[in-house]
């Protein structure tokens, strides 16, 4: 079952700390700084348990300015808030920080919780409700319930309780399994176990023995043991305080603000779609590109942020975002995050990711606009078809557009079945699971008409392009399953003919044009009076210098697929009807004497070893005959002699 988890919220001094110590008899303050100084430097954890049978684990976050970071790192994932307020002091600067980065994290629900109550009368502490409640007004804790308590003498703590009761009474908890996210808070060494990683879950579910990657690095290994709040637990399910000692890795190989994941489940990148809101305390507009802090999950990564739409960003608005990491992070639609500026340090705005691997976007385009109106109110089926758009010819797997979508199994693969079976979506290969958008095959199919209609109207006497030119012709990095479904599909639609290695339009017919028509005609007969002695293509070129060398070429070359004439060599050119007959003399040749050799041939023929050795290994090489030795033998003759 899936665990609710409570994080504090608030000024350093203002009592947290005390405040989870009271309530669960867990001090969160484990290093001997935080003893000697009496703050919170790292992030602590603890639980409670209520009435209602569910265990709330709580994460106690730093209050000090100095420690925000880690504060936005601990309240990555929190379901419920403890806005905590010391009443002695009211609404500070950390106050609102923290409660600004709770609201671009997108914390939905919580109660406020009024601190050191013995230390005020009952006047100031209604003027600071009064206060805290004007602050509220407008969010998410508009309506959210106040307690007032005290941490030494217990006052207000069982209200407390009650009310957690009531909220985690009224929460989710159930959640579709799939593959599991823990972000990274600490890494450590144990002796006898070795490496062991904390942090929080915050989705799917994973168990002992199973593998597990370390994102953005890629390491994967097998997780050896898993703790949740100090126990043994077999499995994990989202939510919960996990510690998951990890078999094969070094501590090194690990740090905080790394991923843990179902391995294939992240696609880390430089890049990410997101909407951008910037706070409207931000005391100047925010410049393009400006070089910023992010932090999402545990991570703060360096980066700039880029306005697709605008020069700047004035306080209170709103920007569709791309965000330039300068180090990869694999993230999920619909993940959270926060934005700090470089220098001095501040929260400035934040807000969600829409696309965890986009494509680098080019600024004032009319297509980002809808891009990202696609993103916020598109349906799934849309958006899947926007990835596959912008994955081009090389299109997604399933496993591919499964991370990009942030979906997951059966009911994914189901919400797919409609675009594929209407065509929106073409399956290339059905082993790998590849697609590609309708939109790309179709426009692929028509660039493919394009080519050969150009190439016939330029080459008018050749029959077509070969399968490999085409392919080239193409795309560069168009496969062999994608071009031959192409061509499968226009062959069938009647559009293109494939003959043998050659690829036409289907209505495409050799033409000649005036000269090219006398050239043929007069080659034809040129041939014909040549007989068995034919002129070399040298020859040729010399006879018909009048016309252009390739032009003549290509009525050679127009003969020998018409079969006018049958190409011996490269340079030897004979009359197709010469060599039917010369064929029919050399086999019956044969029959009667049962082999013949090169002398032979050249009293059979009368010609030259110029001609005559040619023709001898054209028969051969056509497997008319076969050489043995010196002698030349039906092969027919010869497979049925064996």
């Amino acid at each position: 079952m899936r665990e609710i988890v409570l994080g504090t919220a608030g000024h350093v001094d203002h009592g947290k700390t005390s405040l989870v110590r009271a309530l669960t008899g867990i001090d969160t303050d484990r290093l001997k700084e935080e003893k000697k100084r009496g703050i919170t430097i790292e992030l602590g954890f603890a639980f409670l348990d209520l009435p209602c049978g569910h265990r709330l684990g709580i994460i106690d976050v730093p209050g000090h300015e100095r420690f925000v970071k880690n504060m936005v790192a601990g309240a990555t994932g929190i379901d419920l808030l403890a806005f905590v307020i010391a009443a002695d002091e009211g609404i500070m600067p950390q106050t609102r920080e923290h409660f600004e980065i709770c609201r671009l994290l997108g914390v939905k629900r919580g109660l406020v919780i009024l601190t050191k109550k013995d230390m005020v009368d009952a006047e100031w502490l209604e003027l600071v409700r009064e206060d805290v409640r004007q602050f509220l007004a407008g969010s998410f804790l508009e309506d959210a319930p106040m307690v007032a308590v005290s941490s030494t003498t217990g006052e207000g703590l069982d209200e407390v309780r009650e009310v957690l009761d009531t909220l985690v009474r009224g929460s989710e908890f159930s959640e579709a399994h799939g593959p599991f996210r823990l972000p990274v808070d600490r890494v450590f060494s144990m002796k006898g176990f070795g490496v062991v990683v904390t942090g929080t879950s915050i989705s799917g579910r994973i168990g002992v023995g199973e593998d597990i990657t370390v994102y953005p690095q890629g390491h994967t290994a097998k997780i050896r043991g898993i703790q949740v709040h100090g126990q043994d637990v077999e499995l994990v399910e989202a939510g919960k305080r996990t510690a998951i000692n990890i078999q094969g890795l070094d501590t090194e190989m690990i740090s905080r603000g790394n991923m843990l994941a179902t391995p294939g489940t992240l696609a880390p990148s430089f890049l990410l779609d997101g909407d951008f809101f910037y706070l409207s305390g931000n005391a100047k507009p925010l410049k393009n590109r400006s070089r910023v802090r992010i932090h999402i999950g545990t991570a703060e990564i360096m980066g700039r942020v880029v306005l697709l739409e605008d020069e700047e960003l004035l306080p209170g608005n709103r920007a569709n975002v791309q965000l330039l990491l300068e180090e990869p992070f694999g993230a999920w639609p619909g993940d959270r995050y926060v934005v700090r500026s470089y220098s001095p340090v501040a929260t400035i705005g934040g807000g969600g990711i829409w696309n965890g691997s986009p494509p680098k976007r080019r600024r004032f385009k009319e297509a980002n606009s809808e891009i990202f109106a696609l993103y916020q109110e598109g349906s799934a089926e849309d958006i899947s078809l926007l990835h596959l758009k912008e994955a081009g010819v090389v299109g997604l797997t399933f496993d591919a557009l499964c991370v990009k979508m942030g979906q997951f199994g059966k009911r994914f693969r189901k919400l797919l079945d409609g675009p594929i079976s209407s065509r929106k979506i073409i399956m290339v290969d059905s082993d790998r699971q590849r697609m590609i958008a309708a939109e790309t095959f179709e426009g692929m199919s028509a660039k493919l008409t394009k080519i050969l209609a150009d190439f016939h109207r330029d080459n008018s006497m050749k029959p077509g392009l070969s399968k490999e030119e085409l392919r080239s012709r193409l795309h560069h990095d168009l496969d062999q399953r994608l071009f031959q479904l192409l061509l499968n599909t226009l062959v069938k639609q009647g559009t293109i003919a494939v003959e043998e290695s050659v690829v036409r339009l289907a209505d495409h017919r050799v033409s000649l044009k005036a000269d090219a028509q006398d050239i043929r005609a007069e080659m034809e007969s040129f041939y014909g009076e040549a007989g068995l002695t034919p002129p070399t293509v040298r020859e040729v070129q010399e006879r018909f210098a009048k016309y252009p060398g390739p032009l003549v070429r290509e009525v050679l070359e127009l003969l020998v697929r018409e079969q006018v004439l049958v190409k011996i060599s490269e340079d030897l050119y004979f009359l197709g009807r010469a060599i039917t007959e010369l064929q029919e003399k050399l086999v019956a040749f044969i029959k009667k004497e049962g082999e013949i050799d090169a002398p032979r041939f050249k009293n059979l023929t009368g010609l030259t070893r110029k001609f005559s050795i040619p023709l001898l290994e054209y028969f051969d090489k056509i497997k008319v005959t076969i050489r043995v030795g010196d002698r030349r033998l039906l092969r027919e003759t010869r497979s049925s002699a064996q």
